[in-house]
């Protein structure tokens, strides 16, 4: 896999901060209003940096391994997506954005946390149960925190119910999809010699 350099992760952890800044603090923006952009400028970045954070506890920070910059990048871009979706009214403007939205986004998370937790799991329908597995709690859970943030006492409870199963299902789809990226990419990986 291609060496990501640092400051790509950086890059995207700050255009989605700076969107979030906007949201919740520029006056009058209509397609901001309640989506519940305070809770997203505390949590996303949070979240964002969850990823790096947990690896350099975990490998130490004199470990001889560089940092999987490519990977904390995939964890990173559903944030800076879903944000600049709303920046750009995608969601209410393009019918199929929210669809789109939730399985892109979550092949794009699960790749990263499977380049992250997967390099030594094996078979490789280990690796993509695993990632699906994670995928399908991990959408379950962003659908339970979009209830209880701005869903419940929000105008969009009458369709909730046929929303929330059908972003779950695609997220759990595009899980599926990187659960089999990520096992071809950790089985070239134990393939290559160099990486031994």
């Amino acid at each position: 896999m291609r060496r990501v350099p640092w400051w790509v992760p950086v890059l995207v952890l700050l255009a989605t901060v700076a969107q979030l800044a906007v949201a919740q603090w520029v006056p009058g923006i209509g397609r901001f209003e309640g989506k519940a952009f305070g809770a997203r400028l505390v949590a996303y970045p949070l979240l964002m940096l969850l990823a790096p954070a947990t690896w350099w506890v975990a490998r130490g920070r004199h470990g001889s391994e560089p940092a999987p910059h490519a990977a904390f990048t995939l964890v990173m871009l559903p944030f800076l997506v879903d944000v600049s979706g709303n920046s750009l009214d995608l969601y209410d403007a393009v019918v199929w954005w929210d669809d789109l939205n939730h399985f892109a986004n979550w092949l794009l998370l699960c790749a990263g946390l499977g380049l992250l937790l997967c390099r030594s799991v094996q078979p490789r329908w280990a690796v993509v149960a695993l990632v699906t597995g994670l995928g399908a709690v991990l959408a379950i859970g962003w659908e339970l925190g979009e209830w209880f943030t701005f869903i419940r006492h929000g105008t969009e409870a009458d369709t909730a119910y046929e929303d929330t199963l059908g972003d779950e299902a695609l997220g759990t789809l595009g899980a599926l999809v990187a659960g089999f990226l990520v096992a071809r990419v950790v089985s070239r990986g134990a393939a290559d010699p160099r990486r031994a």
